[in-house]
């Protein structure tokens, strides 16, 4: 019997670099779907370039707080029009330096621009840097999605760290998300959990083995996240992560992958599931 995986591409639409390598990944079956984020000025564009593969994948918002210019300009979460990065900014919210009103409405912003580019809602929430998983975003898609008949799925927790590398960064992503599952499915989301993919970035050679395990162990309700692109000048002044993503968009685009899938009886979800 044939085990599916569900692979999913965050940060469609962060640089039509990262772009084009999602879109060529899904072409050929190597993607379950993507996350986009929405708020960048070739927003329109990118999505009518993935609009045409909405039936065969799964096409979600990837919200982002963190790093980037706010769709909505200044205010107490962009002081400057800039969105603070994630060090900062998840106390003062805690503190109410930050208004949760300016984070709603950043976050309705980014969901409206998806729904009304791609004429409808998107099939699953995340977030960049995992921010899906704080307080005040919680309380928005609670708000956001109450009484609502179709409630797009949720990237839910990672699962217990193993004793490997990245035991640290899955423990403090563990931690952000303590309690997400449990409160989201009891107000109606389905939750895609465990998330797995989660290795340091700045060890390009780590995606295989990451990947590798995935396909020998991940539950078909799990999700393994991914960043694969092409550096291009508009990614270079954007993101800090760069070559690694050439290097996952070749481990995901190669031979070898494929033949990995083939011999443990698995294969990538497609994204319609």
């Amino acid at each position: 019997m044939t085990r599916s995986i569900r692979l999913i591409a965050d940060d469609y639409g962060l640089a039509p670099g990262v772009s084009s390598a999602i879109l060529e990944l899904i072409e050929r079956g190597r993607l379950t779907g993507t996350g986009c984020m929405t708020g960048f000025p070739e927003w329109q564009e990118a999505a009518a370039r993935i609009r045409p593969f909405r039936k065969r994948a799964a096409v979600g918002l990837h919200l982002t707080l963190t790093d980037q210019i706010a769709v909505t300009g200044p205010s107490s979460l962009a002081p400057d029009g800039k969105l603070p990065g994630l060090a900062s900014l998840a106390l003062p919210v805690r503190r109410g330096r930050i208004d949760e009103r300016d984070v709603h409405a950043e976050l309705d912003a980014q969901y409206d621009r998806f729904a009304e580019a791609l004429a409808g809602p998107p099939d699953y929430i995340d977030g960049h840097q995992h921010v899906h998983f704080l307080p005040v975003v919680r309380n928005w898609l609670l708000a956001r999605f109450e009484g609502s008949a179709r409630k797009p799925a949720l990237r839910g927790a990672p699962g217990l760290p193993g004793l490997d590398a990245a035991t640290a960064k899955i423990a403090a992503i563990a931690a952000l998300a303590a309690g997400f599952n449990r409160s989201m499915r009891r107000a109606g989301f389905n939750i895609m959990t465990p998330l797995s993919g989660i290795y340091d970035w700045r060890q390009p050679a780590k995606f295989a083995p990451a990947l590798r395990a995935a396909i020998e162990t991940l539950p078909e309700q799990g999700v393994f996240m991914c960043h694969p692109g092409h550096v291009d000048d508009i990614l270079r002044a954007r993101d800090s992560m760069q070559g690694v993503r050439e290097v996952e968009f070749a481990v995901l685009s190669s031979e070898e992958f494929g033949a990995r899938l083939d011999r443990a009886g698995a294969r990538v979800m497609d994204g319609s599931a």
